[in-house]
């Protein structure tokens, strides 16, 4: 029961291996378009002055040569700048596979080897949900507490809160729109239309302040070249022209509505986490979603709260039961009882009792309870009272 399912623990943490990995990806490939375009736009300027060399006097000569060494000395630093990144997406790797290959090494959870290792883990998986709530400052406590810096993406995170603020507060593409530029091939190979709706957001927002002939010229330069896959919505966005911001007639009132941003938001956030292999979820709600299929029984389901187990987590709807419902129930090849008192399991040292009226608890709550009342028990669901030797010791078979 204490042995380690390395497989399936290596599946849960797969996101955490690829972010930096795909960031690493991202860098080397801007650093590279960066390098390329800047030395080519160098070769070119070199050749023009090499052709004007002989009608430009020396003073304009020098002037440009060093407009030409003060480009590329910018160049050079953008290129360290990289690197250093770089390198220190190289290291957040290692140290993360370094931890996740400690697995190899144990071979049960009663460790303490072990113990520290899942420690530092439900560290790292709350600092993931404090960033992804928004709660940056408690997650810098505690990565400061653990010295976890290298195994939180806390550059990636605040870039999406960043531009998710300024979605739904300013109410600007500026930015979102800017990352898609940088990530346009990503974008494509996704098949995903994030750039087409914020294009199409900007559109709408010209005719909501009523420069409909700036809002054709946009749409003719950036909404067109989406006509092979967006035409439908294109066309229904060049209808907006004869509508007012005020109208009633659906879909062109939703396409006016400023909840409209949000759905942006929401939808950067779902992109980003696409394109970095992170899932939708925190991880800590999949690891509980996780403990707590193994949990859920049609007792659990039961709408009367008499039915439920006061220590089972999936019982309490009002808390970790929220996570739960759409969970299926639990199979078990061998089931266990559990006495609804203390929440502990019934065997041969602990033997369920039956009580005269039918409900079963275990010998232990049930000689606990006697003590307190004076040789007495009391059913906690029907409220009867008995004799502790009222209740008849069951053989389950």
């Amino acid at each position: 029961m204490d042995k380690i399912n390395v497989e399936h623990m290596l599946a849960i943490e797969e996101p955490f291996m690829k972010v930096p990995l795909e960031q690493l990806k991202r860098e080397v490939r801007q650093s590279q378009k960066l390098a390329e375009r800047e030395m080519q736009q160098a070769h070119l300027a070199l050749a023009g002055l090499a052709k004007k060399q002989n009608s430009m006097d020396s003073a304009d000569y020098t002037e440009a040569l060093n407009g030409l060494i003060s480009r590329l000395v910018a160049l050079k630093q953008k290129l360290e700048e990289a690197k250093h990144k770089e390198a220190q997406l190289i290291q957040r790797s290692k140290q993360r596979a370094t931890d996740l290959n400690e697995l190899n090494d144990f071979t049960s959870t009663t460790q303490p080897e072990f113990q520290r290792w899942s420690r530092t883990r439900l560290e790292r998986v709350l600092i993931d949900y404090m960033l992804r709530s928004g709660n940056v400052n408690t997650a810098k406590l505690l990565m400061e507490k653990g010295n976890l810096e290298h195994f939180a993406d806390s550059s990636l995170f605040a870039l999406v809160m960043s531009t998710e603020r300024e979605l739904r507060e300013d109410h600007s593409c500026h930015g979102a729109l800017s990352w898609c530029a940088d990530n346009r091939s990503a974008l494509r190979k996704i098949q995903s239309s994030l750039e087409f709706d914020l294009r199409l957001q900007e559109f709408i927002e010209m005719i909501r302040a009523k420069q409909n002939p700036e809002a054709i010229a946009y749409a003719k330069k950036h909404l067109t070249s989406w006509s092979d896959t967006q035409l439908p919505r294109i066309q229904r966005a060049m209808t907006l022209l004869a509508f007012p911001p005020t109208t009633t007639c659906p879909p062109y009132r939703h396409m006016f509505d400023v909840t409209r941003w949000s759905d942006l938001a929401h939808e950067f956030r779902q992109v980003i986490f696409q394109l970095f292999n992170l899932p939708s979820q925190p991880l800590l709600y999949l690891l509980l979603q996780t403990g707590l299929s193994a949990l859920k029984t049609p007792a659990c389901k039961s709408e009367d709260p008499g039915e439920h187990n006061r220590n089972c987590p999936v019982c309490q709807t009002d808390t970790l039961g929220k996570l739960a419902q759409s969970l299926p129930l639990s199979h078990h090849s061998n089931s266990n009882l559990v006495c609804r008192i203390t929440g502990e399991k019934m065997n041969e040292d602990n033997p369920p009792m039956r009580l005269p009226n039918g409900y079963v608890y275990s010998l232990n709550s049930l000689t606990e309870m006697s003590r307190k009342l004076g040789g007495k028990v009391k059913c906690p669901r029907s409220g009867e009272t008995y004799y502790l030797a009222d209740a008849k010791k069951l053989f389950i078979s």
